[in-house]
């Protein structure tokens, strides 16, 4: 059954350009979350930002030749994101992704579906190891994390695929360890993106999607200055006082309630 109160504003939409019909653009811009289910009502919920949506709303358009993908995304589900990429990969269209100002964990496996990545010189793209949530006794845990250490090494390859001979397997495991930030530059020199936007990317809504994002403090002040430098960079070049950061030492993100769950959670 599915939710008469789902939201009709979605985080994300697949449509075709008006003036190219086999041109289709896929935004993802939130968290990507599968489907989930409400038990004290009996109603699935529909997530926007599922494999199972963009899985149909594809195979609409079998007809697309070119495939934009826009992301701005701090993560969210591995086991989505995974099966999202997997998708494009097969899609015979050529796949131009652009990052429109993040691409972190899960969404940057996403980005290396692209034939193209497309970054603007102030984007950010962030990988690390993905984490898990479970409640289970001594057998289950270390199950996990063995599981974790192949769950690891898929998102490896992609990144290993799309970069080339620019990266090797031992350089990504450490950027892996110490959860990395990249710059477009820094991306690009990695062969993680392709070439440069001709427009920067608008930052001023940035501290809200870090303010969301499970980052610990050393991380987020990290971040936050690389951003501070940026927006006064952009603020310097357009003539005009930079808005202020957000504070550092503010309080952490919480848990969403289903990140609570006793049921097993993977989260890029």
């Amino acid at each position: 059954m599915s939710n008469p109160k789902q939201k009709d504003r979605r985080m994300w939409a697949l449509k075709q350009r008006a003036e190219d019909a086999k041109t289709l653009e896929l935004y993802i811009y939130g968290d990507v979350e599968g489907d989930s289910y409400d038990w004290w009502t009996d109603e699935t919920i529909q997530s926007e930002t599922s494999a199972n949506a963009f899985r149909d709303a594809l195979a609409e358009h079998p007809e697309a030749t070119e495939i934009a993908v826009y992301i701005n995304s701090y993560g969210g589900s591995v086991f989505e994101g995974t099966a999202i990429y997997n998708q494009l990969k097969r899609h015979s269209a050529h796949k131009t992704v652009y990052v429109d100002g993040f691409a972190c964990s899960i969404a940057s496996v996403i980005a290396m579906a692209g034939d193209t990545v497309v970054m603007p010189r102030n984007a950010l793209m962030m990988i690390h190891n993905m984490s898990m949530g479970i409640y289970g006794n001594a057998a289950e845990l270390r199950k996990a994390a063995d599981n974790l250490d192949t769950i690891n090494q898929a998102g490896m390859e992609a990144y290993l695929q799309k970069a080339g001979d620019k990266l090797d397997p031992d350089t990504l495991k450490e950027m892996y360890d110490a959860e990395t930030w990249l710059t477009a530059e820094q991306c690009m020199e990695l062969g993680l993106a392709d070439r440069y936007a001709e427009k920067d990317a608008d930052m001023t809504q940035a501290a809200a999607l870090l303010q969301k994002a499970n980052l610990t403090l050393e991380q987020r002040i990290t971040v936050q200055k690389s951003l501070a430098a940026q927006l006064r960079q952009l603020a310097a070049d357009a003539g005009h006082k930079p808005p202020c950061p957000p504070d550092p030492k503010g309080p952490e993100p919480q848990l969403e309630p289903q990140q609570k769950n006793r049921i097993m959670s993977l989260f890029g």
